[in-house]
């Protein structure tokens, strides 16, 4: 593990995200918020070496935000990997071309595609990039057409106040959820609310993640319904919920999943992390207090590796691998999953369930307990 924190030179990191390349390079890209009046807010691009498992020691390209931009809340970057967006306290959203070699990187800010609407808690890009998403602390959410910037969505009402978003793997549907814990489906194409997900009154959805391996048709929600915090499926053919698993035993602060569909991540409000398997939903990896007990802000796997990058304002920003964890229980687990690779996503998966291979429960990680690994029915 790798780890770049914040000097007495440097603000804390707000935000990141990884940047692939064409040539074949993975980047990571870092926001800085300002510190006094001598430590600007700065955007960073670092490089990241596979064979170590670390960022550059220093940053390969600096940009030094104006005073007037405020601080970095959000990044997203286009899959192309020549742009990224940065959202700022000022209510903006800048975009920001990367073009140059590893050794000769420059950083060109463009015009603002959104100024003046106050501060965009969420942005992302859709997964072939045609499309760009913000939803705002006011709860305003907005898709617009890129790079055009056609408005496809514009709705100032759509939430109380937008928590978190993701867009489905064919670009067709954005999932969003609220602060005040309501989650609601959109159409991108013609910009028309579809749903509003179903839930008991004790309730909330804190996140979403669509499913992106290309098979399996669903959406990943964190659920917290009480002082009790699961990860609840929902077929989006039907937009009916199918189930719910216990993942990580405490409050999500982040939620994502990895670029081939493969593993889905959660991070806490107290810096613990848990990597799940899609196909089988069994945890394969348990970090506790990766962050010292404080809240991860970011969570977000390599295009590349088994790697994900993590970022809280107490400890900066760290490089996970998780490659021998995660491949080590795959290769374990290959043969007893391989007739029943799909039973998992047979409901409902109760106390009638017949038990599994005995093996399971000796690989299980020393952190999780059986109440993490059970099924429940579609009511919690």
């Amino acid at each position: 593990m790798t780890a770049i924190g914040g000097g007495s030179h440097q603000g804390p990191v707000t935000c990141g995200s990884w940047i692939r390349r064409p040539e074949n390079l993975s980047l990571v890209v870092l926001g800085r918020s300002r510190r006094g009046s001598s430590c600007p807010s700065l955007l960073e691009v670092f490089s990241f070496n596979a064979k170590t498992t670390s960022l550059s020691s220093s940053p390969l390209v600096s940009f030094v935000l104006e005073e007037e931009e405020g601080d970095p809340v959000a990044i997203a970057v286009h899959p192309s990997g020549d742009d990224f967006v940065c959202s700022f306290t000022n209510g903006s959203c800048k975009p920001f071309e990367l073009y140059g070699h590893e050794g000769n990187l420059k950083l060109l800010a463009k015009e603002p595609i959104l100024q003046g609407v106050g501060q965009q808690n969420c942005i992302t890009f859709s997964v072939d990039g045609s499309k760009f998403a913000s939803g705002g602390l006011d709860g305003h959410l907005r898709i617009l057409e890129w790079p055009s910037l056609r408005v496809i969505i514009d709705e100032p009402r759509a939430h109380k106040s937008v928590r978190d978003m993701d867009f489905s793997l064919d670009s067709e549907f954005l999932a969003s959820t609220s602060t005040d814990g309501l989650a609601r489906i959109w159409k991108t194409e013609d910009g028309v609310p579809l749903t509003t997900l179903s839930r008991n009154s004790d309730e909330r959805f804190e996140l979403c993640r669509f499913s992106k391996d290309g098979t399996k048709p669903f959406l990943f929600c964190a659920v917290q319904k009480g002082d009790k915090a699961v990860t609840s499926v929902w077929d989006i053919s039907t937009w009916n919920k199918i189930g719910y698993k216990r993942l990580l035993k405490k409050p999500a602060s982040v939620m994502s999943i990895s670029h081939d569909g493969k593993y889905l991540a959660l991070g806490s409000k107290d810096g613990d992390m848990s990597v799940s398997e899609v196909k089988t939903m069994e945890v394969r990896h348990y970090s506790k207090r990766l962050h010292l007990g404080t809240n991860i802000a970011t969570l977000d796997f390599c295009p590349r590796e088994r790697v994900v990058l993590t970022t809280s304002v107490e400890w900066g920003a760290q490089i996970y691998l998780l490659l021998l964890g995660l491949f080590l229980a795959s290769a374990v687990l290959f043969y007893i999953f391989h007739e029943n690779s799909d039973s998992f996503w047979k409901f409902p998966m109760g106390k009638d369930q017949p038990a599994g291979p005995k093996l399971k429960s000796i690989l299980r990680d020393s952190h999780i307990s059986d109440d993490q690994h059970s099924w429940g029915p579609v009511d919690l």
